[in-house]
């Protein structure tokens, strides 16, 4: 069950308004095609590694616990600390926890949720009772600025929950989903940077390092997948979408999840949305949303809660939680 929940985002702010003075946009444009209106990006001292320290001590005090309490760390991420090793490991040392396990998860915009159903299935089949995952990203490290078409829609930011063995037979993780389709990777990804293309001079001129997009491509993809991961899931436990409190869909576009809204009658009420305010900040944007959800009083015990995302990979994700 989760028994604590906790968020970081940089103290920057760029409106729509900053990227007009960089790039050729509008704010009409980026509110029109993504509903964002700001986002936070790192500065100075702020990183994958302090955004989700912060973000994982509010969720142990959230949780009443301490970090000599944890029995695993899952960090998801696709911007690390460092290449090697595991940012995990690096938190695994700020927090000052025990020599537990700690590892990262790589599934883009789906990675908090693996990292979730990981950390479950890891507590169900042994004696561990608190799990910590973190969703950290600093996208604005990857991401060129003169881009105008991926530059505006990405933010920086973290958020972490406490997992731990539930204190009733009610709470806990129902249903999941895990999903790849390796033929849309070129659709979203870093070229180089690994060994397919090592660092070079010429890998750094040609801007390999940024992440590139086919934005229509993984747009049409998006809608498909959220409507059919969402309903699969809720099918699976033997629900309906009228049954769910609260979903929490990955923050990459307000207009895909109002066209999951849309499709599947949900109201969007129902939908936890912060983009607005967030911008779309890949691992880290389901747990931002949550924590928002959670610090709003939207979520109370015994709701049912649909986690879903999808990302570069293609991958997507679902985790159906009762809280």
């Amino acid at each position: 069950m989760i028994a604590g929940i906790g968020s970081a985002l940089p103290e920057r702010v760029m409106t729509n308004a900053d990227f007009e003075k960089l790039v050729d946009t509008t704010d009409e444009w980026i509110r029109a095609r993504s509903g964002i209106r700001e986002r936070h990006i790192a500065g100075e001292g702020e990183n994958t590694l302090t955004l989700g320290a912060a973000a994982a001590r509010k969720a142990l005090d959230n949780a009443g616990l301490t970090a000599a309490d944890l029995d695993l760390i899952v960090v998801a991420t696709s911007t690390p600390y460092v290449p090697l090793p595991a940012t995990a490991c690096y938190l695994q040392k700020e927090l000052g926890c025990r020599n537990i396990g700690a590892f990262d998860v790589s599934a883009a915009c789906s990675g908090f949720v693996y990292g979730l159903v990981s950390a479950a299935g890891i507590m169900g089949a042994g004696s561990l009772r608190h799990a910590l995952v973190v969703g950290a990203e600093t996208m604005s490290s990857i991401t060129d600025f003169e881009d105008r078409g991926i530059c505006v829609l990405l933010g920086d930011g973290a958020g972490a929950v406490v997992l731990s063995q539930a204190d009733n037979d009610q709470s806990g993780l129902y249903e999941s989903i895990l999903g790849s389709e390796g033929s849309g990777a070129p659709m979203l990804w870093i070229p180089a940077g690994g060994s397919l293309e090592r660092p070079s001079a010429r890998t750094i001129n040609e801007k390999m390092h940024y992440l590139k997009m086919n934005g229509r491509e993984v747009y049409k993809f998006a809608v498909v997948k959220m409507q059919e991961v969402v309903a699969e899931t809720v099918a699976r436990a033997g629900l309906t979408v009228d049954d769910l409190a609260l979903i929490v869909p990955h923050q990459s576009n307000l207009r895909i999840i109002e066209s999951v809204s849309n499709r599947l009658k949900i109201p969007m009420s129902k939908m936890a949305v912060n983009i607005d305010r967030c911008g779309n900040t890949s691992a880290a944007s389901i747990p931002l949303a949550l924590d928002d959800a959670f610090r709003a009083g939207r979520v109370k015990k015994g709701d049912w809660i649909l986690l879903a995302g999808f990302g570069a990979g293609y991958t997507w994700a679902s985790a159906l939680l009762r809280y």
